[in-house]
């Protein structure tokens, strides 16, 4: 009896290869498949991430996943299904299929609604973590995300911050970019700080030290992180 593969959502890290784990990198090269949420691999920046440091990844067989741009649940649920469906029937001829991702599976994460389809199904599904992005742009603005008491709140800009922009301790506004001006403007209402890191680690990042140097409009991969007590 064939041996049924195992599907593993590998994080890829914020955007600079040399961020990806050891793990990672060993999980994506044993994997025989690859599956990306994209039309095509060289659509997808969680491969070109990867492509940077794993060795041979032109050469695996790659599942192409994309998700439409929507809140309408019912088709969603419709895309993750037929997602899962692609990636069971490579788990049942015995391949291993490696999902990339960018940043971290657990952290609002398209992935994870693949891994329960998959798991429920009865299939062996195993997360292999990454860096966060929001941990990375810390890191490269050489700050702190949390002191001692402080708290630390991430929070999905595409939806009303309105209320979590009064919690107190440190903010991270994940997926600000199509929100912008919006998250701007409440920002300024409220004379709060906050600084946008732009695609932290990629050969494209930018970083805007205020509020008012923000563009309306920037790139999918921006993070704007506030601190209670400025960014000293």
């Amino acid at each position: 009896m064939m041996m049924k593969g195992t599907l593993y959502g590998v994080g890829v890290g914020p955007g600079d290869p040399k961020l990806m784990t050891y793990l990672a990198v060993e999980t994506v090269k044993k994997c025989p498949v690859i599956a990306v949420p994209a039309e095509g691999r060289e659509h997808a920046v969680s491969y070109r991430i990867a492509e940077g440091i794993v060795e041979g990844l032109e050469e695996k067989e790659c599942l192409n996943l994309s998700t439409p741009m929507t809140k309408d649940m019912q088709i969603l649920e419709q895309n993750y299904r037929a997602a899962a469906d692609r990636i069971i029937g490579q788990l049942e001829q015995g391949k291993d299929v490696a999902y990339l991702t960018l940043g971290d599976p657990t952290i609002y994460s398209t992935y994870i609604y693949i891994h329960r389809i998959v798991g429920k199904r009865g299939y062996k599904t195993q997360i292999v973590n990454g860096i966060p992005s929001f941990c990375a742009v810390a890191a490269r603005l050489g700050v702190s995300l949390a002191d001692r008491a402080e708290q630390l709140h991430i929070i999905p800009s595409t939806y009303d911050i309105e209320e979590a922009l009064t919690y107190p301790g440190s903010k991270v506004l994940m997926k600000a970019a199509s929100k912008l001006s919006v998250v701007k403007d409440q920002l300024k209402e409220k004379e709060m700080k906050g600084i946008m890191v732009e695609n932290c680690g990629l050969p494209d990042e930018h970083i805007y030290e205020n509020v008012d140097d923000m563009p309306e409009k920037a790139s999918y991969y921006s993070i704007v992180l506030v601190k209670e007590n400025g960014h000293d």
